[in-house]
């Protein structure tokens, strides 16, 4: 495929050189098309290995999303995608990474709200969270769920509305930490509800559940991804997914419209971006490919059993207006709430 590619690409030059030539003989302006510089800017793709880094821990959502589309894109390419983890520090490290990688296109990201939200919550951040990238593909769109721990006597998100309401300032709700995607959707939720519920920021999902479990922490809203193994195994119940329907990888659980709080809807993405400055040439080329990925059926069956919609009908350019869009959303909840980092 890499030698038909490159075939292609002499047959173009080709044919440009031709067009040269005729151009200069009728005494036309004198022809540039075919300069130095289109060698750089136009050369075979893939030559060599793609690095996508995921700035949070293997297992997560965006951890999954990466792997999944890697293993299309070595198929599509013959060549090696490696999947990158560098968690650490809220998704600083991975997130600063991707925007001071070299603009060839052999350094991608999968990059998610955190992305945004890291960079809202320091005053002096290492990276521009939008200004650094360019989209290159929005990939899903992820479910959040609002699950509480079997010790809170509720079956429903209207019984729990009620319930915490009647008890205000008795109540908490975990997040993966301060600013973190989980906290600001218990936000959301929390003020939708008018309550005054205890944010408790953990480390690790691990830790959360078991508190959970125990009943010492009484609700989250995380992905569904995340709670799906838990709330199948009766160690979490789960009383709404915070989208507008109903999801199919829990069709027993209600929508939280359905609740009546459709306010409180607040649902998470994950996509691919590439360093600003990357040919245009080649971000069309791997949304092309990544998009080809996601209309594959078995990717899409994939996707939906891990509570995720894949998004094959967006742009690059659409995927960075959503970026902006969700910039302000956070930006605005951030500080209306007055949240600080740890």
């Amino acid at each position: 495929m890499v030698a038909a590619r490159f075939l292609r690409f002499l047959s173009l030059g080709a044919l440009r050189v031709a067009g040269c030539a005729a151009a200069v003989l009728l005494g036309a302006v004198p022809c540039v098309a075919l300069q130095s510089t289109d060698l750089a800017v136009y050369p075979a793709y893939p030559v060599k290995p793609i690095r996508i880094i995921v700035a949070s821990s293997a297992g997560v959502a965006d951890d999954f999303f990466a792997r999944a589309l890697g293993e299309q894109l070595e198929t599509f390419y013959q060549r090696r995608v490696i999947i990158e983890n560098r968690a650490g520090a809220g998704g600083l490290i991975g997130n600063t990474l991707v925007s001071k990688a070299n603009a060839d296109g052999y350094t991608l990201g999968m990059v998610g709200v955190t992305r945004i939200i890291t960079e809202l919550l320091r005053d002096q951040p290492p990276y521009r969270a939008l200004a650094d990238i360019v989209g290159v593909a929005h990939v899903a769109s992820i479910t959040n769920v609002l699950a509480v721990t079997p010790a809170v006597p509720v079956r429903t998100a209207g019984e729990f509305v009620r319930y915490a309401r009647g008890r205000v300032g008795e109540l908490n709700y975990a997040s993966l930490g301060i600013g973190s995607a989980s906290h600001l959707a218990g936000e959301v939720f929390t003020r939708t509800l008018g309550i005054d519920a205890m944010h408790i920021p953990f480390r690790n999902l691990s830790d959360s559940f078991v508190e959970m479990v125990l009943g010492r922490v009484h609700y989250a809203v995380f992905t569904l991804p995340a709670v799906l193994a838990p709330v199948r195994e009766g160690r979490l119940r789960a009383l709404a997914v915070m989208t507008p329907q109903r999801s199919p990888a829990l069709p027993a659980v209600p929508a939280i419209a359905e609740a009546g709080l459709p306010e409180a809807q607040f649902d998470r993405w994950s996509g691919i971006v590439a360093p600003r400055g990357t040919p245009r040439r080649i971000v069309e080329q791997l949304h092309g490919d990544i998009v080809r990925g996601l209309r594959k059926a078995a990717l899409r069956e994939l996707f939906v059993r891990q509570g995720a919609e894949s998004t094959p009908e967006s742009t690059p350019d659409g995927f960075m207006r959503l970026m902006q869009e969700e910039y302000l959303r956070y930006r605005a909840l951030i500080r209306d709430g007055g949240i600080r980092p740890e």
